[in-house]
């Protein structure tokens, strides 16, 4: 089911990016929460959504003992550390979440 969605995504990837300037897809990446595309033209692409950046973001949660990494695509060009790991499912707090457009967890370490 999971190869059938992935297949689905790339072929769909690939139709979008037909009606692009000649952006195709140059590395797909599944070893997170999503599969998510890195494009021709520098973007990353994710469930439909286009993000300019992909960052990788460090730091340790309070009382952790060991420091965590976020993967996020990202149309905002620096998420803080706090930011990045309320957002990933550790805020009850609906307005500390990213809209799609915005930004998507797509791997956590």
């Amino acid at each position: 089911m999971k190869k059938l969605r992935t297949l689905f995504c790339v072929l769909a990837l690939l139709l979008i990016a037909g009606c692009a300037k000649d952006v195709t897809v140059t590395k797909t990446l599944d070893d997170g929460f999503r599969t998510y595309y890195e494009m021709s033209d520098g973007t990353w692409m994710c469930d439909g959504y286009t993000y300019q950046y992909r960052l990788e973001i460090h730091g340790r949660m309070p009382n952790a003992a060991v420091d965590s990494t976020f993967v996020y695509l990202s149309n905002i060009e620096d998420i803080p550390f706090e930011r990045a790991y309320m957002a990933a499912g550790l805020s009850s707090n609906t307005d500390d979440y990213f809209a799609p457009k915005d930004a998507v967890l797509v791997e956590m370490q």
